[in-house]
Parts: C-alpha cells; sequence; structure tokens
C-alpha cells in the first residue's frame, strides 16, 4: 500500500503520492479498453477510483466546482447534499487523501476545492 505523504504549502494540502500514482499509470498505461491493464496498475488504480466510488463524494466534486470561484466550505455543502457536517467532513477528507481535492484555510473555515489532473489522468486511463 502506498504510504501517506501529505505536502503543505502555504495552507493547501496535498496527497502528493496518490496524485503522482494516479498521473503515472495514465501516462504508463494506454486506455483500459485498448490493451489489459497489468495486475499491479489495476490495483493502485482502483485505489483511487474507490475515493470516487461514493454517490456523496461524486456529488461534492460536482458542487464545489459549480461554486463561486470553485471552491467551497463545508458550510456551502451539508444543505445540497442533506448530510450533517462531520459526514459531509469525513467524505472531504478522503477525497483530500486521495489527492482529488485541495484545503485552504480561510481565517476558522476550511475551504476546499478541485484538482484537475488526478481527475484528467482517471479520464483519459478510462477513455
Amino acid at each position: 500500500m502506498l504510504s501517506r505523504m501529505m505536502m503543505t504549502t502555504g495552507s493547501i494540502s496535498v496527497n502528493m503520492v496518490l496524485m503522482q500514482t494516479i498521473a503515472a499509470i495514465a501516462a504508463s498505461c494506454a486506455p483500459l479498453l485498448q490493451e489489459p491493464i497489468a495486475a499491479e496498475d489495476a490495483e493502485r488504480l482502483a485505489g483511487a477510483l474507490k475515493a470516487i466510488a461514493d454517490p456523496a463524494r461524486l456529488r461534492l466534486l460536482s458542487l464545489i466546482q459549480a461554486q463561486p470561484g470553485h471552491e467551497a466550505c463545508v458550510c456551502n455543502l451539508t444543505e445540497p447534499l442533506g448530510l450533517g457536517q462531520p459526514t459531509v467532513s469525513h467524505h472531504l477528507k478522503v477525497l483530500l487523501n486521495a489527492g482529488l481535492v485541495e484545503r485552504e484555510q480561510h481565517g476558522n473555515w476550511a475551504y476546499f476545492r478541485v484538482r484537475e489532473e488526478p481527475l484528467a489522468a482517471l479520464r483519459a486511463l478510462l477513455a
């Protein structure tokens, strides 16, 4: 399993290992329907896909992108999802650990922004 190395730049946190893994898989593999994927690559890809395999997490990604400035606070996300703050925070943490969102602190509030690179890599691999 990949080690969880978090990088904090200013107040933005990103799981660099997972982000680099997704990019490496996408760069080294043909799209899934063109040729068989290696067992090791399939295992790593499955880990990234698990993070977005939850309907609430998929909705979170789209809700964040739909916000002005493409960033959102947990307080902007609980009502549209119909979930409590602790549950939304948990899902955001999973997305953050997967390198799919980044977090930036604005005073007392944490704001989340979707990271385009890992999603583009997944899209390319599944194309």
